[in-house]
């Protein structure tokens, strides 16, 4: 059988491309129009599609060369003339037409009309579309195909691209390319049709069945336009796949695609977004190299890249030598310049960029005011904020999300939550809805007002309003709660996120971390590190000091300086912040020894210089171990180094004089004190009455004591009673009395202590 149907298939492959309607016919007399010669780069053969030769091979024995006299077969009404006649005058109805559509193989037929009626495109297209209404027809990808072939050639492109569309949407089991270039030579040959089906499948999001199309393309040494490649280039861009961008790059050059400047537009956004710049340059100059003129986009996304990566000069010099190739900047580059010099702080450059915009006859838009409230904003510069912002409103601009969320931000920051609710209301108002950012600003300010109840309501009107809470929103929430030592609700926020998919970051895990050493949990803040590592997440120096200190002030300095050991182990940056609790804590656990051998290795082995509060912890352990000479000779050093000493430092070395009874140094220090003109706190006022007191300068004490609640510092009861007490012992009891009064009478002491005083 399968030999007898090989040699059918290879006996009279060409038909007659005519029959005449005055003849008797049969069936095989008709042109086949499914059996084309397909080339390839390297030969030249004729290949037929075995289904088509096939089903023709059925349909010959189902009607066996039939007669003009048989009134049951339609094949003597089944020629050109014929149907060019049903065609153009509507007879839908004809029953040589009906009979045809009755067949089984119906769908093996209307690929054969299409191509008697190639030589008329419009009456092929117009069959063609009638045929899809007939109830139960569907055409085969042969006849999508035929019809894309007839429709192009007759440069109806419009319709064939219409046509290739549909039939890729068809869902066809078969690979429409091949159907598509073993049909190619039914119209005089041309190409533009495979780069019309591959920009098809561009068009349709089908990018892999676009790269297999292209592949086949190289294959048959058939090209796409550079316009088509450039289609596919910006799709994978916009979906953020640049790997593929730069493999299909490299696949179209391979191809001998020529690239454009929009060709090279794409690739370089691509790489500057990805942040890239190196390889954005790279193409940039291969892009001149090739004779091609940048223009505004290409070094808009230049200074873009550039800027987002801090490479402000770079940023410049682009921009200069864009003036310099008579390149007009436009809008989106002015607003690309003062974004990010206001993004790396240098918020007055990006003003003399606003005002050269404008003094170039440029207007500004939204992006551009937006920038420019969002950089005020950040650098606490409100009303400078609100005038931008009242201005693009005078101007006829409105502001968007990005606008008013800055500002609700900046007001939550600096506590007025008044002002950050009515400019939310206010966005509402004018149709700007609420963002996620938006929700997470406003919580957070909340959180810092410690109104913890209406912060937890406008989380719960999130969802409520279509907003999804993101691992911000948590991370604010949380933190209300942990600071506010809740640390339940906090936990029930974390499994709710983990619930929704969120997973917790560094920042969350900190929080914990933080608010659990505050309450002196330290070994569930452990369990707390724990998991995070477990996440992949490694933890950082902050959240090791966090625990250092919680370990110190738990009286557990041993753990304190594993931590610091796993810190050098795991390269983790001891900071100065770092070394400072490391050393305030070993001299609060009286580790001084320990601590003072670590101070003086801190720039060998850690890199590190010393600085005031690092100094000034140390001199405060080494007063409270009675070492004041090494104190004093160390705070000497201190202001060697041009590091100003602060009231702490003062404070601890006039104390421990006192202690020493170096009544003379400890009141030079405070007249030093006075000369630069710092001043006293409570505890330094405490220092010296009790140290005045101790050593029986209980004038000078008493002075001391009226400056300081002339100061409208008040000491404590227990200074008050020990002074009192001092002049009890050295017999000044009128003194005593006096004093006793003065305290009385600025509510000092109360009767409950009285017992705590001699009886007179």
């Amino acid at each position: 059988m399968f030999c007898s149907l090989r040699n059918f298939l290879h006996v009279n492959r060409r038909f007659p491309r005519h029959v005449s309607p005055s003849s008797s016919s049969s069936l095989s007399q008709i042109q086949s129009p499914l059996c084309f010669p397909l080339s390839s780069p390297s030969q030249s053969s004729f290949i037929s599609c075995p289904f088509v030769w096939f089903t023709s091979f059925l349909c010959i024995i189902r009607y066996p060369f039939v007669t003009k006299s048989g009134t049951s077969t339609y094949s003597e009404d089944f020629d050109r003339d014929w149907i060019r006649k049903v065609v153009h005058n509507d007879l839908w109805d004809d029953p040589g037409l009906e009979k045809l559509f009755d067949l089984t193989l119906a769908p093996i037929w209307v690929p054969r009309v299409l191509v008697e009626l190639k030589e008329d495109p419009k009456l092929a297209f117009k069959f063609f579309k009638w045929s899809m209404t007939r109830n139960g027809f569907k055409h085969s990808v042969e006849s999508y195909c035929i019809v894309a072939h007839i429709l192009f050639c007759a440069r109806m492109y419009y319709d064939a691209n219409s046509v290739l569309k549909e039939m890729v949407l068809s869902k066809a089991d078969c690979d429409v390319f091949d159907v598509l270039w073993s049909t190619r030579n039914v119209c005089v040959p041309g190409f533009g049709v495979f780069d019309a089906l591959f920009s098809v499948l561009i068009d349709l999001g089908m990018l892999e069945e676009a790269i297999q199309c292209f592949s086949k393309m190289k294959r048959f040494r058939v090209f796409p336009k550079t316009r088509s490649c450039n289609g596919l280039l910006h799709r994978f861009a916009k979906l953020g796949k640049t790997d593929d961008v730069k493999r299909f790059f490299k696949d179209m050059i391979g191809a001998g695609a020529r690239p454009t400047v929009f060709t090279y537009n794409i690739m370089i956004d691509c790489m500057c977004k990805e942040g890239d710049v190196e390889a954005a340059r790279g193409l940039f100059e291969e892009m001149k190299f090739r004779g091609l003129v940048p223009d505004t986009v290409t070094y808009n996304s230049m200074i873009d890249g550039f800027g987002k990566v801090g490479r402000l000069d770079d940023t410049v010099c682009f921009f200069e030598e864009m003036k310099d190739m008579c390149c007009e900047p436009d809008v989106i580059t002015y607003n690309a310049l003062i974004n990010c010099f206001c993004k790396f702080g240098k918020l007055p450059i990006g003003l003399e960029f606003y005002r050269e915009m404008k003094g170039n006859g440029l207007k500004p838009n939204v992006v551009s005011y937006s920038t420019l409230v969002d950089a005020f904003c950040k650098e606490g510069m409100m009303q400078q904020a609100i005038k931008f912002y009242v201005d693009m409103r005078r101007v006829g601009l409105v502001p968007n999300e990005y606008t008013y969320t800055s500002l609700i931000d900046a007001n939550c920051k600096i506590g007025n939550l008044s002002d950050a609710f009515r400019l939310g209301n206010e966005m509402l108002q004018v149709g700007v809805e609420w963002n996620v950012v938006t929700y997470t600003a406003l919580i957070d300010g909340l959180c810092d007002a410690e109104r913890m109840k209406e912060a937890e309501e406008l989380f719960g009107k999130m969802d409520t309003a279509g907003v999804i809470p993101n691992l911000a929103s948590y991370n604010a929430l949380i933190h209300g709660f942990v600071k506010a030592k809740n640390m339940d609700r906090a936990l029930e926020l974390l499994n709710e996120l983990k619930g929704r998919g969120i997973k917790p970051d560094l920042l969350l895990y900190g929080t914990f971390i933080w608010g659990l050493c505050s309450l002196e949990k330290i070994e569930a803040a452990k369990v707390v590190m724990n998991e995070m590592k477990e996440c992949g997440i490694k933890a950082n120096s902050l959240i090791y000091t966090t625990l250092m200190d919680a370990y110190f002030k738990s009286g557990n300095p041993t753990e304190g300086l594993h931590l610091l050991d796993e810190m050098k182990e795991l390269d983790i940056e001891v900071t100065v912040v770092t070394f400072c609790v490391l050393i305030d804590g070993l001299c609060k656990n009286k580790l001084v020894s320990k601590a003072v051998d670590y101070f003086n290795r801190i720039s060998n082995d850690f890199g590190l210089q010393g600085n005031a509060a690092i100094f000034t912890a140390m001199i405060d352990g080494l007063c409270k171990d009675n070492q004041v000479e090494a104190a004093t000779t160390l705070f000497e050093q201190m202001v060697q180094k041009g590091l100003v000493p602060d009231r702490t430092a003062y404070t601890s070395l006039m104390d421990g004089n006192f202690k020493q009874g170096n009544v003379l140094e400890a009141l030079a220090l405070r007249d030093k004190m006075a000369e630069i003109g710092m001043k006293l706190d409570l505890l330094a006022y405490t220092s010296l009455v009790w140290g005045l007191s101790h050593c029986n300068q209980l004038q000078k004490a008493r002075s001391f004591l009226e400056e300081m609640i002339g100061e409208g510092i008040h000491p404590d009861e227990v200074l008050c009673i020990s002074v009192l007490k001092k002049h009890y012992e050295l017999g000044c009891i009128d003194e005593a009395v006096e004093l006793q009064s003065y305290l009385m009478k600025h509510q000092l002491l109360t009767s409950d202590n009285d017992n705590a005083l001699p009886n007179m």
